[in-house]
């Protein structure tokens, strides 16, 4: 099997619908011989991830929360903040909740790279 590397430029585009494409593309549903146990997706390579286009008001609004593990440990970041720091990791983020939850999915998110 041979994987394909694709170069997405990211630069006016919603999150939501590159991650969609990005998702589909590092699981291999394009190819004719898909199945979902297999992990026969193609890498993907994104670029111009600061030049996302945020519509509304997601930017202030939308929160990511992680915890600690520790009691009181819950911990938010605004998608602004996150967005100034490390812009790649609101996409990557996106596309991590739609590949599905299999024993597959690290190995395919580690085909996820970004320029």
């Amino acid at each position: 099997m041979e994987r394909i590397t694709h170069k997405i430029d990211a630069s006016d585009k919603s999150p939501g619908r590159l991650a969609a494409n990005i998702a589909s593309l590092l699981r291999g549903k394009r190819k004719a011989d898909f199945e979902p146990h297999k992990d026969e997706g193609d890498e993907v390579l994104v670029s111009n991830v600061s030049q996302m286009k945020i519509t509304g008001r997601k930017a202030e609004q939308k929160k990511y929360y992680r915890h600690t593990g520790f009691p009181g440990g819950l911990r938010t970041e605004a998608m602004k903040d996150l967005l100034k720091t490390k812009p790649e990791e609101v996409l990557r983020k996106a596309v991590w909740g739609m590949i599905p939850q299999t024993r597959l999915k690290k190995a395919q998110m580690k085909r996820l790279k970004f320029e």
